[in-house]
């Protein structure tokens, strides 16, 4: 038996048929593991010591409302876990990045999953830019000239979101007219200090934003999310539906060239995300959508990224 803990957001309050965190942890107890869950709020690190107020599971079960039972509150001495799956969702600020410089202090004892150094230094965003010829033309700036000069020269049409953003939000398509382009950075600037992603329009998004899921850097399946009516966003966060689809010898193409950094970089479960021919993200830090993986073909991740575990830790 392992012991395992998650740091992840509340527990009490996920969709059991769409969390992947939960689908995670529920292979886990199943198994008969000892399973603890936290916040990055609980954490503490003294000297070079980490600890956690955590809450062991006392019962997880796939009933929305009953799903969980937990006991009292304790202080944890994560050195003293296997493992800790790193699950906690974006916003990736700066108390992400200092929850992944307090869980470096577990290593090399403790297998966290992902490797919170490397989590650290692969932003969904940027990570991608290192991969030549993957991603639609980009530009990455804080500066409004450049992006209206990139505007006109990507055929009037591209989209413009925050450097940091997750789950869809702040999204903006900019076509034919720019006039609204200035308020948008200005409204941007007010809220972020980061500079702005702006990428060519994909035509190809109207049928959908693949989400292909790896593990240790091996390609195990695929969803597609397709944009609500009027909507460019197929984040399922936004209205977006996932429907069944499968890898295309691009997708292979793509995790071929991807595949060996992110084994090398102890980036075991990864969600990229795939529009038409072009990869646009890559999804390291809570990454989604094996629930619906499973429920379209099969594929159950959660059983693979536990036998990994286990294979290293049992």
């Amino acid at each position: 038996m392992l012991k395992i803990a998650f740091q992840m957001d509340p527990i009490t309050g996920v969709n059991v048929n769409a969390d992947s965190t939960f689908d995670i942890a529920l292979e886990c107890f199943s198994r008969g593991h000892e399973i603890w869950v936290y916040e990055p709020k609980d954490l503490v690190l003294e000297g070079r010591r980490v600890r956690a107020s955590a809450q062991r599971v006392a019962r997880l079960q796939r009933v929305q409302g009953e799903h969980v039972e937990l006991g009292p509150r304790e202080e944890l001495d994560l050195h003293g876990v296997d493992v800790v799956f790193l699950r906690q969702d974006p916003p990736f600020d700066m108390a992400y990045i200092t929850s992944t410089h307090i869980l470096e202090h577990l290593q090399p004892g403790v297998l966290v999953v992902n490797d919170p150094r490397h989590v650290r230094d692969a932003p969904e965003k940027l990570f991608v830019t290192h991969f030549e010829g993957l991603m639609p033309p980009t530009l990455i700036t804080t500066s409004e000239k450049r992006i209206r000069a990139f505007f006109e020269a990507h055929g009037k049409d591209i989209v413009v979101k925050p450097l940091f953003g997750n789950g869809g939000a702040g999204v903006f398509r900019i076509r034919d007219s720019a006039e609204n382009l200035a308020s948008l950075v200005e409204l941007f600037q007010q809220v972020s200090r980061e500079p702005l992603m702006a990428q060519a329009f994909v035509p190809d998004v109207t049928n959908g934003d693949k989400r292909v899921i790896l593990v240790d850097g091996e390609p195990v399946g695929a969803i597609n999310r397709v944009p609500a009516a009027g909507e460019v966003r197929a984040n399922m966060h936004v209205g977006g539906k996932a429907v069944k689809s499968e890898l295309t010898k691009r997708d292979i193409e793509i995790c071929e060239r991807i595949g060996p950094e992110l084994k090398r970089r102890g980036l075991v479960f990864v969600g990229i995300d795939v529009i038409g021919d072009y990869l646009t993200e890559i999804n390291v830090t809570s990454p989604t959508g094996i629930q619906e993986l499973r429920r379209f073909s099969g594929v159950d991740v959660s059983k693979m990224l536990v036998d990994w575990v286990e294979a290293r830790r049992g």
